[in-house]
């Protein structure tokens, strides 16, 4: 995966990840709040394994050059 898609991918996962920030906020149901939580923590994760991605991808393109 080339670095711009794996920071495309980054930057569509904060486009989720201030959706449930916004959910998170417009909720009053402690259950509710504990499921964005946990969707959020979900979504930051995946956001981190996309820039380490772009990261060894832009490394690697460095490297060929």
């Amino acid at each position: 995966m080339a670095a711009d898609d794996a920071l495309a991918k980054a930057e569509e996962l904060l486009g989720r990840l201030e959706e449930a920030r916004a959910r998170l906020e417009a909720t009053e149901d402690p259950d509710e709040a504990i499921d964005v939580l946990q969707q959020l923590a979900e979504i930051a994760r995946e956001i981190e394994a996309e820039v380490q991605r772009a990261r060894r991808a832009a490394e690697a393109d460095a490297a060929d050059a």
